[in-house]
């Protein structure tokens, strides 16, 4: 399935003449074992750590080559998956209040570190998170040689995670990766709103 997944989004970026870095989405449904075509991002993902994490290919890096005229300098039986990578979108949001965007400052801000974590951010103690754009704080990235392993890993990440003066997702991210149903990859669209009556805030 992930071959055919794959060899359509090869398919469509091929027919359009597609250059450079995109990512092309496809909703699978498991009583059916289908797939189908969501949409193209034509450009870097967000997401684009996890890939990076179990591939060892820097595509920021690869972007800019292609950008200055030079080859892909790997093929596609070149890309090889090692290990697991797990990353959470740490945003400035209520979640017990349908995830409404949360602005305000910073008073404590200690993300966590340590081998195979990364966090990428631009946040600091005193920050000011203004109204007026996305409410992306940081993405927590870890890495672990099998599923569980990183799934651990963001779990005890998340628990050190510190964050006031404002709500954020970390208390919800952390009750989310802790759910069997995450844990064992049986998600579909409709997790959150299955479990998120269990989720309660624990801190502000």
């Amino acid at each position: 399935m992930r071959a055919a997944i794959r060899d359509a989004a090869v398919r469509l970026a091929t027919r359009i003449g597609y250059e450079n870095a995109g990512t092309v989405e496809f909703l699978y449904d498991a009583a059916t074992h289908e797939f189908f075509f969501l949409e193209m991002n034509t450009r870097i993902q967000v997401e684009h750590p996890v890939t990076e994490l179990i591939t060892g290919i820097d595509l920021v890096q690869e972007q800019f080559r292609i950008a200055a005229g030079e080859p892909l300098r790997f093929g596609q039986d070149d890309v090889v998956f090692r290990g697991h990578a797990v990353e959470c979108r740490v945003t400035a949001e209520v979640a017990a209040e349908g995830f409404r965007p949360n602005a305000g400052r910073i008073t404590r801000w200690e993300p966590p570190a340590g081998p195979n974590v990364r966090v990428d951010t631009h946040c600091f103690p005193g920050y000011l998170v203004p109204m007026y754009y996305d409410s992306l704080l940081a993405k927590l990235v870890v890495y672990g040689s099998t599923r569980e392993e990183a799934v651990q890993r963001m779990r005890r990440a998340l628990q050190r995670f510190r964050v006031e003066g404002i709500d954020t997702t970390v208390d919800v991210l952390g009750f989310l990766v802790g759910r069997p149903e995450f844990r064992s990859g049986a998600v579909t669209t409709h997790l959150i709103a299955n479990v998120l009556g269990e989720f309660t805030p624990t801190r502000r």
